[in-house]
C-alpha cells in the first residue's frame, strides 16, 4: 500500500519537475505560510477594534465650530465679491450691446477687450480663491482645521491605547463599515475628553 507524499514534499518535487514552475510554487508557499503565521499569530491574542464618527465631533467640538464659521464666512465674503464682480460685467456688457451699433468699429474692439478682460479678472479671481487643492480656500482650511484635527487624532490615540485597542476606524470616512457594535463607539470619549481639555 502506498502512502501519498505530504503536502509539502509534492511542493517540492514540482520545483524539482519544472524548475519554471518552481518560482511561482515559492511564491505560493511563502504567501501560505504567511497567511498561517499571521492566522496563528492573531489567534493567539484578542483583536481589539473601535471607531468614531468624525462628524459628529467636527460639528459638537467648539474650536472645530469655530473654525467653519470663520472658513464660512471668509466663503461668503468671497462668493459676495465674485457675485458683484459679475454684476459689474453684466451691466457693462449690457451697456455695450446698447451702444455696439453706434461704435465705430476700433471702439467696438476695443470695448470687446476690456470686456474680455474684466471676464478674465472675475475668472482668476474665482480660481485663485476656489480652485481645487491649490485655492485660498483649501489653504485657509489648512490652516484653521489642522490644529483642531491633530488634537483629535491625538486624543483618539490616547483613549485607544487606554481601552488596548488595535484600530480605530471613522465611521464618517471613505472607509465602509457595515455594522458597528455601539460598544466599540469611541466617539462621544474622544468628544468628552476633547471638551474638558485632558488629553
Amino acid at each position: 500500500m502506498a502512502f501519498p507524499l505530504p503536502i509539502w514534499q509534492r511542493i517540492l518535487s514540482l520545483k524539482i519537475i519544472n524548475n519554471k514552475k518552481g518560482n511561482e510554487v515559492k511564491k505560493y508557499l511563502f504567501i501560505l505560510t504567511l497567511v498561517f503565521l499571521t492566522t496563528a499569530s492573531f489567534a493567539q491574542t484578542s483583536l481589539k477594534i473601535g471607531y468614531v464618527d468624525s462628524e459628529v465631533i467636527l460639528k459638537q467640538l467648539p474650536e472645530a465650530i469655530k473654525a467653519q464659521g470663520e472658513l464660512d464666512a471668509l466663503i461668503n465674503k468671497w462668493n459676495d465679491q465674485i457675485d458683484s464682480m459679475g454684476m459689474a460685467l453684466q451691466t457693462a456688457y449690457a451697456d455695450y450691446q446698447k451702444q455696439m451699433n453706434t461704435m465705430p468699429e476700433a471702439k467696438k474692439q476695443e470695448a470687446q477687450q476690456k470686456l474680455v478682460a474684466q471676464q478674465q479678472i472675475v475668472e482668476e479671481f474665482r480660481r485663485s480663491k476656489f480652485a481645487q487643492g491649490t485655492g485660498e480656500i483649501y489653504k485657509k482650511q489648512e490652516e484653521l482645521l489642522k490644529p483642531v484635527k491633530d488634537k483629535i487624532f491625538a486624543t483618539i490615540e490616547i483613549i485607544a491605547k487606554e481601552e488596548s485597542m488595535q484600530f480605530v476606524f471613522d465611521k464618517s470616512g471613505d472607509i465602509i463599515l457595515l455594522y458597528a457594535d455601539s460598544a466599540f463607539d469611541i466617539t462621544y470619549k474622544v468628544l468628552d475628553r476633547l471638551k474638558r481639555g485632558k488629553n
